[in-house]
């Protein structure tokens, strides 16, 4: 993996200032700051600032393993392109009928799992989550949530920070929701930033994507790194100006085309 805050990494940067280039972001770890619960997260003013200047420049989107309600209250006011919920599976077309399946999952997983100390499950309509950081035994927690996640048909389960996520089997991922989004939105290069285990099916998306991970990690399929969730405000400050001093050669390569095809 290669540090891409590092000068060598200057000039892709620039060049993804020169494209028309969209900006993906996950949330947890990501833009905000890790914290002890869920419900405290939340960006850093700069971070936000600096978020909402970039939008301007650039097609924003935010895929968060969040409900999608949860993420837009979240990120109210800023201009992106789209905020997508709940691992890629949930966009502001979901069906109404997916957004119950967590519950049945939950009753299910209530039953066996119920008595062991330190877990809590979030539904989030179309996903769930079963949380172990209160766990006074974090890796019993985590191997018993998955043998009986496993158990449940249909379902795919994966890891995090110290969470197990269930979605449904043939639900999409963030990386076939930032596939779909670098479609709709025409765009020819895609910067991707994320920092967990259910970003690496963005972080393996084919064509011209830069993966960058929240830290450096040995088997990861993202290529480069940022050394930990403060720096995002360094990546987007730098991604606002660099776009700004390539802007009149953008304008000015326009006009030369439009000028070539008046010719013609």
């Amino acid at each position: 993996m290669r540090y891409l805050l590092s000068r060598a990494s200057r000039a892709l940067l620039t060049r993804l200032a020169r494209e028309k280039t969209l900006c993906v972001f996950d949330f947890d770890g990501t833009l905000s700051p890790i914290v002890d619960h869920p419900g405290r997260a939340g960006m850093r003013v700069r971070t936000r600032k600096l978020l909402a200047r970039l939008a301007e420049s650039y097609p924003c989107v935010i895929v968060s393993g969040r409900a999608r309600a949860d993420i837009l209250s979240k990120v109210s006011g800023l201009k992106l392109a789209r905020v997508i919920g709940n691992h890629g599976a949930e966009t502001e077309a979901s069906a109404p009928s997916s957004r119950r399946q967590a519950g049945r999952w939950k009753a299910a997983l209530d039953r066996e799992l119920g008595h062991f100390p330190g877990l809590w499950m979030e539904d989030k309509g179309v996903s769930l989550a079963v949380h172990y950081r209160q766990s006074p035994t974090k890796a019993e927690a985590r191997r018993l949530v998955l043998a009986a996640a496993r158990k449940l048909p249909d379902v795919r389960v994966f890891g995090g920070k110290e969470v197990m996520n269930l979605v449904a089997l043939n639900a999409p991922h963030k990386g076939d929701a930032v596939a779909a989004e670098r479609a709709r939105l025409r765009c020819d290069w895609v910067l991707y930033v994320g920092d967990d285990e259910n970003d690496e099916d963005a972080f393996a998306l084919a064509g011209n994507v830069i993966p960058v991970r929240i830290g450096r990690k040995q088997r990861s399929h993202a290529r480069y790194f940022l050394r930990d969730q403060a720096e995002i405000d360094e990546l987007l400050e730098l991604l606002v100006q660099l776009r700004k001093a390539v802007a009149p050669a953008i304008l000015n390569s326009g006009r030369h085309q439009s000028s070539i095809l008046r010719g013609r």
